[in-house]
């Protein structure tokens, strides 16, 4: 409608036969303003993608640094601290080879998450409550290999019934019956005497590539294996006569309400962890 009541007043028909091979003012602005979009190629953009993901792969593009700080372990020096100290203790309590030094978590029969440093010997699966925060060894348990007849690997499992569940995979070791045990054994979750021990991948994995070595699940997986074969074929105990299997199948943690394990792994309460000041 504003065009058909300009044309009543101008008769710029002179003009535009005069520059029609000419683009106009209004043209050559809006040819200038197009320009710039042309001159970007989105391919480049597109080329640029996979270069930035391969360069970030540690630490995990994906994980805090503040987050991997507030756990002691990950602190300078404090991992090879807690492995000088166990080299330590072994050399002078039994004198045996280690053949490996690893970090992982426990999950015990009531589905709580600990903290926990694993070393492999020639005759012995080593499993150490370790202070990372005070640097000292807080608890051992001394394993024989001998003893060790089934290892598990599989995804975790829980009864239907079940209102806290985790998601993942690991591994349990066994070197007892769970049957033998006593229903106030099983049905207490601070009892100690359960007679294996299930493991999964730490937190702090994807830090470093040093802790992708050391909380690797796989790679403790690659050492046990033949480290507990090469023992029953050397042992000279007559052994319980099931020789040694390794199975893969769900892990079975048989927790129903799991309130003490909701609470305890949510806050992290298994891991030496900085929580902050308390005081005013």
């Amino acid at each position: 409608m504003s065009r058909i009541g300009s044309s009543e007043g101008f008769q710029p028909v002179s003009l535009k036969r005069e520059e029609d091979d000419q683009p106009s003012e209004t043209d050559q602005l809006s040819m200038e303003e197009r320009e710039p979009e042309t001159e970007v190629p989105v391919p480049k953009q597109i080329s640029r993608l996979p270069s930035v993901v391969e360069s970030a792969l540690y630490p995990n593009p994906y994980h805090k640094p503040y987050l991997s700080r507030k756990y002691f372990v990950t602190r300078p020096g404090v991992i090879e601290t807690a492995m000088e100290d166990l080299k330590g203790h072994i050399t002078k309590t039994s004198g045996e080879t280690i053949q490996g030094f690893w970090l992982l978590t426990e999950i015990d029969h009531w589905n709580n998450e600990k903290e926990r440093i694993l070393l492999i010997t020639d005759k012995t699966l080593l499993i150490c409550k370790y202070d990372f925060i005070m640097l000292c060894c807080v608890q051992f348990q001394w394993i024989p290999l001998s003893a060790i007849y089934r290892i598990c690997l599989g995804k975790f499992s829980f009864p239907a019934m079940s209102l806290d569940k985790r998601q993942g995979e690991g591994l349990r070791i066994y070197w007892g019956s769970p049957e033998r045990q006593s229903l106030f054994v099983r049905w207490n979750p601070w009892s100690t005497e359960m007679p294996f021990a299930t493991f999964t991948e730490h937190p702090m994995k994807y830090t470093s590539e040093k802790f992708l070595g050391i909380c690797k699940l796989s790679g403790f997986t690659s050492k046990l294996v033949p480290a507990i074969q090469n023992t029953h074929k050397n042992s000279t105990e007559s052994g319980r006569g099931k020789g040694f299997t390794v199975l893969t199948e769900p892990i079975l943690i048989e927790t129903y309400t799991g309130l003490m394990s909701f609470i305890g792994n949510r806050n992290k309460l298994g891991y030496s962890l900085a929580r902050g000041s308390i005081g005013f």
